[in-house]
């Protein structure tokens, strides 16, 4: 994509590789797991074209970023402290911050933390979700026989092992298939006792409409080259994110706000995340629309970049 500039910067003392096209006021897009800056490329061009400045990161243990080893360095604290980095870097004071699935809490946070900093957010898939009075580990999903990914993912190399096996076969499987969810009463995203993380996805014979062997082979080449631990090692500050979340507790975002998710998405179905939909004007006052794509699974704003990009622009001219 020859009109996308690419640049290393300094930020909370890491090396981000930044992704940006365009000028103007800034709106800073942050992935989740396992994705990369590419994953928000339709929107770099589409907000550049439409006056603003527009800059996708690889965030901290992804890409081309750099990758800290210890663990307790993937905090929500350490990833909001990369965002404020990155505007530093550029000489901005503020920007618009959006973020998809784990790039949603850092979106959320970000604003609720330095609104000085963050004018405005837009989180796509997961919502705001305030601190609850539980450590979150002790309250996911668990049975006989099975326990929720988030669980799977908490022992260090087992994770990584299984995603490393293939990687090919790991990106497909995940972009491209999904949980089965055939059974709408079922826990989605539970991982049985003795088996990974993959056993669950089924993958169709073809590629989707939204997703070429190209782009896909963008994703795959990125995590054969970094690996998936520093992606893996967000879920495993989950707990220590609650604990450092204590002086926010019951404080709202202030900011205007969008937020937009796919009526597929099985993060919709997650225990507790309907609730936190339907709360999201109660924690967010300024929520300015809150709507369901239809037809549209996890992976928002690649599966529809023509009604995300049409809501992020709509979103940004009001304010």
């Amino acid at each position: 994509m020859p009109d996308i500039h690419h640049r290393t910067v300094d930020a909370n003392g890491v090396q981000l590789h930044l992704a940006e096209q365009g000028s103007g006021p800034l709106v800073l897009f942050c992935h989740g797991f396992p994705e990369t800056w590419w994953s928000w490329r339709h929107q770099l061009t589409a907000l550049a074209e439409a006056g603003y400045h527009a800059v996708a990161v690889d965030m901290r243990g992804y890409g081309e970023s750099e990758r800290p080893s210890a663990i307790d360095q993937y905090t929500l604290f350490h990833l909001v402290g990369d965002m404020v980095g990155v505007l530093d870097a550029l000489g901005e004071p503020q920007a618009v911050i959006v973020g998809h699935d784990w790039g949603a809490p850092v979106a959320w946070h970000a604003a609720l933390m330095r609104p000085d900093r963050f004018r405005a957010v837009a989180g796509l898939s997961v919502p705001y979700r305030p601190r609850g009075r539980n450590r979150p580990t002790t309250v996911m999903p668990r049975t006989d026989d099975a326990m929720f990914y988030q669980l799977y993912f908490q022992a260090p190399g087992v994770a990584e092992a299984e995603l490393q096996r293939d990687v090919a076969a790991s990106m497909r499987a995940i972009l491209t298939g999904g949980f089965d969810g055939r059974d709408p009463t079922a826990i989605p995203g539970m991982v049985r006792d003795g088996g990974g993380f993959l056993d669950g996805m089924r993958v169709g014979p073809e590629m989707p409409a939204w997703l070429s062997p190209r782009e896909l082979g963008a994703f795959t080449a990125s995590f054969e080259a970094s690996g998936f631990a520093g992606g893996l090692n967000w879920y495993r500050n989950i707990d220590r994110n609650w604990e450092l979340l204590a002086p926010f507790a019951g404080a709202p975002v202030t900011v205007p706000a969008l937020y937009m998710a796919g009526d597929k998405d099985l993060v919709v179905r997650f225990p507790g995340m309907m609730k936190a939909i339907e709360n999201l004007k109660r924690d967010v006052p300024q929520l300015r629309e809150t709507f369901l794509l239809p037809g549209c699974g996890h992976w928002t704003q690649q599966e529809r970049a023509t009604e995300v990009n049409e809501a992020l622009i709509r979103f940004l001219a009001s304010l």
